[in-house]
């Protein structure tokens, strides 16, 4: 199964409030994910720099890169843009990162 990570940066003052969205993460967004084959998704955080590390597994047969185009992946993307650094399109700025090792 295909692994994806990637870093993004919160905004200075914004670590609660980025958390407390993600606890409520909005159901159909999740099942948006969940149906374009992503699971296992995890969102680290560096304190020290709030540089933001995600990682995620992507099913063989997934649509990921489809995802910008849900309406609801936009909503969400609007929501969160005044927390995070972002495109003008509210996409978050994510920095793919390269794997260098991994163990089952």
């Amino acid at each position: 199964m295909p692994r994806l990570a990637f870093k993004m940066k919160l905004k200075p003052g914004a670590v609660a409030e980025y958390k407390k969205r993600h606890d409520e993460l909005w159901p159909e967004l999740a099942a948006e994910l969940k149906a374009a084959g992503v699971s296992d998704y995890s969102i680290f955080l560096d304190e020290e720099t709030l540089t933001l590390f995600a990682v995620q597994k992507l099913g063989e047969k997934n649509s990921a890169a489809a995802l910008p185009d849900s309406p609801i992946v936009r909503k969400w993307w609007n929501h969160m843009a005044p927390l995070m650094e972002t495109h003008p399109d509210h996409s978050p700025v994510t920095k793919p990162l390269k794997e260098v090792f991994h163990l089952d």
